[in-house]
């Protein structure tokens, strides 16, 4: 099975770069220039400048380094159908996405000119069916865009407290960043695989593609809040998008807010959009690992095999049975009759994780502990009687109390040296070295 996964990648990934007559053009952070013709030998120094001076069908190589686009101002539009092709060595002789990281990574200090959707937005709607966009090997990383409270929601060993949402600030100067690590409105064929997307404030990967193919491939998830990744159909037409998502790891989705009331999604289906759904691991959810909640069920096609499940908290699967949504885990009697459901074409061989030992040397084991402990609460302080509430009342106010909250933690940063190990950590399933 993973021979054949990783040749069907391989097989992807050489389509991609030669169905057309291609540039090849280097980008190096440290040492290369924008002046320069950007070859291999003299290489641009910004992602951004590359994507001005490329033309439809050209792959950008872009070698380790931190990238914060154009006047550092933290995220970079893509507005052509082109390859970006992260994780080289600084002199493009190898190439590790673990090893030679390809960062985009912004600061908090960049939130005062905060991208409209994404850290990258990808723009290529207009390009056409036949247009390809192929992302591979870069690291999306919010944690220094994020604001974190001082104390809240801090559990003991943290360095962070819980993540505060705009308009709150937390120790940072200016709000969380609040925008999708990766945003596309596109048409024709999105790939993205072999990246990281670590402890996003938003959605991890938003698409929403007009018409073909998007394939999310091999990609780590991490400390996202709302939902890891998701694809939406703009065509208003039944089933003219269909939605690979197959070997990523997705760990620790968080909720909207932490009151822990609603989303909190690994993977998401959309109507109108054919969904595969494989080989994936998909654990430690607030609410469920994959939501098939959102829109009429009879408009979609959804393929959920061969998934490994593992302590994810509310359900591994939320779906509608009109008119309730049932939350089910894999372990549950009626988790099989899920397939018969409106929508859901295939559901076989998907499991628990046999041996959670396996992320032994893996994990973040102190903030596992706290992601299974977290809680809210909530305390209300309210006594009619008291003189102040007599004195409103004699003067024709209304009557006050106060409501106290606490959380133990929510969406805390999740460590990246820990993160990165996500690859390869389960044979077969989840994200791999496929890059080797």
């Amino acid at each position: 099975m993973m021979n054949l996964l990783k040749k069907s990648l391989m097989l992807l990934f050489g389509a991609v770069l030669f169905s057309i007559s291609a540039a090849d053009i280097f980008v190096l952070q440290k040492g290369g220039k924008n002046k320069n013709p950007g070859t291999r030998t003299a290489p641009l120094k910004n992602i951004w400048k590359a994507i001005e001076i490329a033309r439809p069908g050209d792959v950008i190589h872009v070698a380790e380094g931190t990238y914060h686009g154009k006047m550092s101002c933290g995220w970079i539009n893509l507005n052509k159908p082109v390859s970006i092709i992260g994780g080289y060595s600084a002199d493009f002789s190898a190439r590790n996405p673990v090893k030679y990281q390809t960062l985009l990574r912004p600061t908090n200090k960049q939130n005062a000119t905060k991208p409209v959707f994404g850290t990258l937005t990808i723009d290529t709607r207009n390009a056409g069916p036949g247009s390809s966009v192929f992302i591979d090997g870069l690291i999306f990383d919010h944690t220094l865009a994020n604001n974190y409270h001082a104390v809240e929601g801090k559990p003991a060993g943290f360095a962070d407290g819980m993540l505060t949402i705009p308009p709150a600030k937390g120790k940072s100067p200016n709000p969380s960043i609040d925008r999708y690590l990766l945003h596309a409105n596109t048409s024709g064929t999105l790939v993205i695989q072999n990246c990281l997307f670590l402890n996003s404030s938003n959605y991890a990967v938003n698409v929403q593609h007009f018409q073909g193919n998007v394939r999310i491939l091999n990609n780590v998830f991490v400390g996202c809040r709302m939902v890891g990744a998701e694809v939406r159909s703009t065509n208003g037409k039944p089933f003219m998008v269909n939605y690979e998502f197959a070997m990523n790891t997705v760990l620790f989705t968080w909720t909207r807010t932490k009151t822990f009331e609603d989303m909190g999604f690994g993977v998401r289906a959309n109507a109108g959009v054919v969904s595969n759904i494989h080989h994936n691991i998909l654990g430690l959810t607030c609410m469920s690992a994959f939501d098939n909640t959102k829109g009429n069920p009879k408009q979609k096609k959804v393929l959920l095999d061969n998934n490994i499940f593992f302590m994810n908290k509310k359900a591994d699967v939320a779906i509608t049975i009109s008119p309730n949504i049932q939350f089910l885990k894999v372990e549950d009697d009626g988790f099989e009759d899920v397939a018969d459901a409106d929508g859901m074409e295939s559901m076989e061989g998907n499991i628990g994780l046999a041996d959670p030992a396996v992320f032994k040397n893996v994990m973040d084991m102190n903030y596992l502990q706290a992601f299974l402990n977290a809680t809210y609460s909530e305390k209300v302080d309210y006594d009619e009687n008291s003189p102040i509430n007599q004195f409103r009342a004699a003067w024709g106010l209304n009557k006050q109390g106060k409501i106290t909250s606490k959380v133990s933690m929510f969406a805390n940063p999740y460590p990246f040296d820990s993160a990165i190990k996500f690859f390869g950590a389960v044979k077969g399933y989840g994200a791999q070295y496929l890059w080797q």
